[in-house]
């Protein structure tokens, strides 16, 4: 069992039921999640100490979620208790030609308004073999992005790798905030995740590869793969690779690049899609926890988080609940989705 460390924003999503829009809809399901939230539950599932470092309100909706990480296994020792508020947000679930939809409210959160002195990232980072931060934490305030600068310090201090899904959010900064706040974190990352449009708006890259109409041919994501490597020394890049074809139907695969030799996974056809919010961090949980059981096997690690990924894809809600051996038996080929009796 690895000792695995992330930070970030847990907020309380509103959903209506099924595919209802928002303006037809007279309740809304609460289900908790983010970024870095959802990698923990991931790889608390695969077995892992998995820590989720934030903060949140010591009134009831902000135990809503930290009640919702302890009932999947997910470490809250260092979740800090105070502020006001727990991010929201609403997502309106797509189908077919229609796209799913997300409207924020998370200004002012307990982790947007925290302070350094709100965590001992020392203490934290003891003992720990990962760290895992997207580029949606810093995104959410200068204050946030202050304290993701000092986790990436503690960590390298303690020897941990560290992991980042880019994850633009042009809802929460522009590109150009972006590069000038994820640029400079950059030098103490070893693994980079992100896909087209996140290494262009985040870090200024942009890969020769036609993505807007379904065309992810993956010798597109060579040359900029080789150039974010070696501009920012990242020991691995890694990209997930969508089709989409509609809100209901997603081609999935997946390329990674070790600084030599590049691997690209089998391809997923997903339809229908049931729950994309969380994918992403799906594959960011999966790839982790493959890198860290088979030894670095890049290969390996790649279809295990393809293959986890996919399945979110099947799952309502933001959390993977799928545990290794259901991954494995998919990334194994057994696609057939027959009744398990």
């Amino acid at each position: 069992m690895s000792k695995i460390v992330t930070l970030g924003e847990i907020m309380l999503r509103l959903s209506p039921n099924g595919n209802d829009r928002f303006i037809q809809t007279d309740s809304f399901r609460i289900i908790p999640g983010g970024g870095e939230a959802n990698v923990a539950v991931s790889l608390a599932n695969y077995g892992h100490d998995a820590y989720f470092v934030s903060k949140l309100p010591e009134h009831e909706i902000g135990q809503i979620a930290v009640n919702a990480l302890r009932r999947y296994g997910v470490n809250t020792e260092f979740i800090a208790r105070g502020g006001s508020r727990v991010g929201l947000y609403y997502a309106e679930t797509g189908a077919s030609m229609r796209p799913s939809k997300v409207i924020y409210d998370r200004a002012n959160s307990s982790i947007a308004e925290a302070d350094p002195q709100d965590f001992d990232f020392d203490a934290i980072m003891e003992g720990a073999d990962w760290f895992h931060w997207s580029g949606i934490t810093p995104a959410i305030s200068d204050k946030a992005a202050l304290l993701t600068k000092l986790a990436c310090e503690a960590a390298k201090r303690h020897g941990v790798t560290v992991s980042v899904d880019l994850n633009f959010r042009k809802k929460l900064w522009t590109s150009e905030k972006a590069i000038s706040v994820m640029r400079p974190l950059m030098q103490y990352v070893d693994v980079c995740i992100g896909n087209e449009e996140d290494a262009a708006l985040c870090l200024g890259f942009k890969p020769d590869a036609d993505v807007e109409n379904g065309k992810t041919d993956a010798a597109g994501y060579h040359k900029i793969f080789e150039q974010m490597a070696k501009e920012f020394d990242f020991k691995y890049v890694v990209s997930t690779l969508r089709e989409s074809y509609s809100a209901s139907y997603n081609g999935w695969k997946a390329l990674i690049f070790d600084g030599k030799d590049f691997y690209e996974s089998k391809h997923y056809d997903i339809n229908p899609i049931i729950d994309r919010v969380g994918g992403g961090d799906s594959f960011s949980g999966g790839l982790i926890h493959g890198m860290l059981k088979y030894n670095n096997d890049q290969a390996k690690a790649l279809e295990f988080a393809v293959a986890a990924s996919a399945l979110k894809h099947t799952i309502n809600g933001d959390f993977n609940l799928v545990s290794e051996a259901e991954v494995l038996a998919l990334a194994g080929g057994d696609a057939s989705g027959r009744v398990q009796r």
